[in-house]
């Protein structure tokens, strides 16, 4: 008798009326946005502006959706053209059936129309969005849970799923290897790889990105070899072990071949932001410096004989917070967004009021 398990839903989708609500769909929807987030952090990190993820992704998402619904229809043909199918399931998505390499290949055509569209560099916009994709990936992995598919082989360990039978389409019920959520957690360890290794050796030009697709394929390779749905097979190994096999090793020879060929990271990833920045700073600044005379103006009027502030003190401060502010935009514009903050002390130190010490009142 099993002590402990993983139990499955007894349902995987909620009426809402007419409306129904499914939890594999959902899984998805949240992957999305938790990408899209995790993205346009990375991005703006590297440079770029807010929101330009999201705009991308107008294009890489459904045509992602499309490209792993293809592939999954591709490989797995029978219960749509083979005999006794039914070719209008092939649009039911939401019964579950996507595939992870024809989302990424042809999610990827979508972002590079948005990409080109922006003027913006695909490489650059892959590598920002990289552990988002592993995110995303990770949390879309439990639509599989809600769906009762895709588990490994039987066993009683005591983190085993529960499923439950169902003769309609040939399911036997069992504890079986939790796959989804072994892929899950493998991830989630991807995202955090890639942005520990992007911090630490500040890959550009798609290696970021290449690391993310290399490291997803070792974990999947042996994770789908434990399942035990019905697959096609290649030499004894399920045709997605070949794929992960096959995409490894080109990201891995991408990584080697761009390192030798473009080392470095790009400087400029989205045209016009790091002037829009530097702009909107010295804005900022002026804006301070402008409160700042304000105020010394109120205290003056207040403070009667010999609590005047000196004379060009305002003007002062509003000399050197624009200073400061041009200093930052140039640094940035010529060293990337992380020189901005070592010359922030120095702004600081500039932007101090002249006379500020202490003075014997006569």
């Amino acid at each position: 008798m099993d002590l402990a398990f993983i139990p499955s839903p007894s349902v995987g989708v909620v009426h809402l009326g007419p409306i129904p609500l499914r939890g594999y769909a959902f899984c998805i929807i949240i992957g999305v946005f938790v990408g899209v987030w995790l993205g346009n952090k990375r991005w703006i990190q590297r440079g770029g502006r807010s929101g330009t993820v999201a705009d991308i992704a107008v294009w890489a998402v459904p045509f992602g959706l499309v490209g792993g619904r293809l592939y999954h229809v591709i490989t797995t043909y029978e219960p749509y053209f083979g005999k006794n199918g039914h070719p209008l399931d092939a649009f039911k998505v939401w019964e579950g059936g996507l595939g992870i390499w024809g989302a990424v290949a042809l999610g990827a055509v979508g972002a590079w129309i948005g990409c080109r569209r922006r003027g913006i560099p695909m490489p650059a916009y892959a590598d920002a969005l990289a552990p988002g994709l592993a995110l995303g990936q990770a949390i879309g992995r439990w639509g599989n849970w809600f769906n009762q598919e895709l588990y490994g082989k039987p066993t009683d360990v005591p983190w085993a799923l529960k499923i439950s039978s169902d003769p309609a389409i040939g399911r036997i019920g069992g504890t079986y290897h939790p796959t989804f959520l072994y892929e899950c957690l493998w991830c989630i360890g991807v995202a955090a790889l890639v942005i520990w290794a992007d911090k630490r050796f500040r890959l550009g030009h798609g290696r970021a990105f290449a690391l993310y697709v290399a490291a997803y394929c070792a974990g999947r390779a042996w994770i789908e070899y434990m399942r035990v749905d019905e697959a096609h097979h290649i030499l004894g190994l399920r045709l997605n072990v070949w794929t992960a096999l096959i995409v490894f090793v080109l990201a891995v020879v991408y990584l080697v071949v761009s390192a030798k060929r473009a080392p470095g990271r790009e400087e400029v990833v989205e045209p016009g932001a790091l002037e829009e920045r530097a702009a909107a700073e010295a804005a900022a600044a002026e804006s301070a410096a402008s409160d700042s005379d304000a105020a010394t103006e109120a205290d003056g009027a207040d403070g009667g004989d010999g609590a005047e502030a000196p004379a060009g003190k305002a003007p002062a401060a509003k000399s050197a917070a624009k200073s400061a502010a041009k200093s930052a935009a140039e640094a940035e514009a010529e060293d990337g967004p992380e020189a901005v903050d070592a010359a922030a002390p120095s702004a600081d130190a500039d932007a101090k009021p002249a006379g500020s010490g202490s003075t014997k009142k006569s």
